[in-house]
């Protein structure tokens, strides 16, 4: 991508997540913080999940100060077990009414090294983080997310040409994995209520981002608000258009 930044996506509709409770993870980076906002400004009730408690916070107040009040769910998905997940689904869809939609923006990125010199735990962490935890939290709210009818689960990804090269460690390895799982659980799911799909956002001004790329000139990139829009689009009853593929808005 430019400079210039993403072809511009069409603004969601006021109202296209109405009445929808979607699961944020990751809600306090940078994508998941904007994504989160902008589901709310669509109407959904947005469950804030992270282990980051006062970054939430932070969230959640300029959530509730324009929108429909949000839910915190701290968890710190490298420490959680599939129990946890469970109950968490549970939760979520007994204590508000349904669930509607799962965001997977959660992501562990220690910094481009070989990968002989990853530490072993470093490298199960970030594989976990990044592939093993998505799938598990994706299992125990699937049967949940069947009981609400139309309902999506979005999986964020990163450029397979990218981050499969040299350096980029579990995280690479497994993002790569998370595009094979958007399609092998597609196909799996494809004639159910439940959409399955990947977002591939371009590049944007992240924490994570600077850690690969610490010299580069920060405003070049648009900041993660350029990609909220099709995370709406995604989980909306619009996103059925990208059912089943990995989408990079940028070449739609």
């Amino acid at each position: 991508m430019n400079a210039a930044g993403p072809t511009p996506l069409p603004a969601p509709a006021a109202d296209a997540l109405a009445g929808r409770v979607i699961l944020v993870t990751g809600a306090h980076g940078g994508l998941g913080a904007a994504a989160a906002k902008a589901c709310a400004a669509a109407g959904a009730t947005v469950v804030l999940l992270g282990r980051r408690v006062p970054k939430l916070g932070r969230v959640y107040d300029a959530i509730k100060a324009t929108g429909p009040e949000p839910a915190l769910y701290p968890l710190d998905l490298a420490g959680a077990d599939p129990a946890d997940y469970e109950t968490l689904a549970a939760k979520v869809a007994g204590e508000l009414g349904g669930l509607h939609g799962v965001l997977h923006c959660a992501a562990d990125f220690p910094g481009l090294a070989p990968l002989e010199a990853t530490p072993p735990d470093v490298f199960v962490r970030s594989l976990h983080v990044n592939l093993t935890a998505p799938w598990l939290l994706t299992q125990a709210c699937l049967p949940w997310l069947r009981r609400s009818g139309d309902s999506a689960v979005v999986f964020v990804t990163d450029d397979p040409a990218r981050v499969g090269g040299a350096y980029w460690g579990p995280y690479g390895l497994a993002k790569q994995a998370l595009a094979a799982l958007v399609a092998q659980l597609h196909a799996e799911t494809d004639t159910g209520p439940v959409r399955i799909s990947g977002l591939q956002p371009g590049p944007m001004r992240t924490d994570l981002r600077a850690r690969a790329y610490a010299d580069e000139a920060r405003l070049r990139v648009p900041g993660p608000e350029a990609w909220a829009p099709a995370c709406v689009h995604l989980l909306s009853a619009a996103g059925a258009d990208r059912r089943g593929r990995v989408w990079a808005p940028e070449s739609p």
